[in-house]
């Protein structure tokens, strides 16, 4: 019995030849020559039994079937061709790769990896973004960054810190018609949510509670399904959001943001650095993770300049 499967070879490039509608180019990317691609092609094309490109003049295009083929194909050449560079990459000791939320990514990590790269010159750093709502724990990272509760069973893990939350705002706003000096103002001003319907409302009740107000309530509201865009949202001065501590650190040391009251509320949840636990034996994890925090016990201990600081 045939089995009906191509050779790697003529997937990959397939793929490539399909994404750029080029020879030339798919040849660049995959370090072949343009002969060896077409001869690809054409085993790809034999082997189907029909055409994927048709060749006009000096460009060309998919055909049905080409199309159709890419459709049902792409995705599992992606995961074939990322799966098998984890997998090579897996136990190398000059290669680390870091799944990371992406709103601690931007406001965190990457401030601070010019300082790793520099102790580390030999190990390659590959930067993943983790979705906050995905299952990453067992994808292939040396290791990853989360926010939770350390309730991953079976995962060797480590508090990056204590986390508080807080209101944070524009400076903008600490002035004009309805000035944020009390927390009774909020009810002047816009309250950013960060929530969606596969995650829990943020912390705006409980710091309300906290604060002695749990019913008072806002001009208008606006929710973002993601950190990231509620805290712009709030640096370009649309309204008053939840923050973290850690990754707001960074905007109100610059100025872009502001903690108008003198209430935190600490938190039960903290972003920690998770592996499986054989690999948190290996030499470039170990480093990366003692490296991670010391840089972050340093950062958190400086002072930022806040309106209450």
């Amino acid at each position: 019995m045939r089995k009906n499967l191509p050779s790697l070879s003529a997937l990959y490039a397939f793929e490539a030849t399909a994404r750029h509608l080029s020879f030339s180019r798919a040849a660049i990317e995959l370090n072949l020559t343009q002969g060896a691609i077409s001869q690809r092609i054409r085993a790809l094309e034999e082997f189907l039994g029909d055409k994927v490109f048709i060749r006009e003049n000096n460009a060309i295009r998919l055909t049905e079937t080409g199309y159709e083929y890419l459709r049902s194909t792409r995705n599992v050449i992606t995961e074939i061709m990322v799966a098998t560079d984890r997998a090579i990459g897996r136990h190398r000791g000059d290669e680390l790769t870091i799944g990371c939320l992406g709103t601690f990514a931007i406001k965190c990590l990457i401030p601070l990896l010019p300082s790793y790269r520099a102790s580390h010159p030999d190990i390659a750093v590959r930067l993943r973004t983790l979705v906050p709502f995905g299952d990453a724990l067992h994808d292939d990272y040396d290791v990853s960054i989360h926010y939770g509760l350390d309730d991953w069973p079976g995962m060797a893990t480590w508090k990056i810190n204590d986390e508080e939350v807080f209101p944070v705002c524009s400076p903008k706003l600490l002035h004009g018609a309805h000035p944020l000096r009390v927390p009774t103002d909020l009810r002047h001003h816009t309250r950013i949510h960060t929530s969606s319907p596969l995650i829990l409302r943020d912390d705006w009740p409980l710091w309300l509670e906290e604060a002695g107000i749990p019913q008072i309530s806002a001009a208008s509201e606006i929710s973002c399904d993601l950190l990231y865009p509620s805290f712009q949202m709030a640096i370009e001065g649309m309204g008053v959001v939840m923050g973290r501590s850690a990754v707001v650190k960074s905007d109100i040391a610059m100025g872009r943001l502001v903690e108008p009251f003198k209430i935190r509320l600490p938190s039960p949840l903290a972003y920690h650095i998770v592996t499986e636990e054989h690999r948190a034996k290996l030499p470039k994890v170990k480093s990366f993770v003692d490296w991670l925090l010391q840089e972050f016990r340093q950062t958190m201990s400086e002072k930022p300049r806040g309106r209450n600081r």
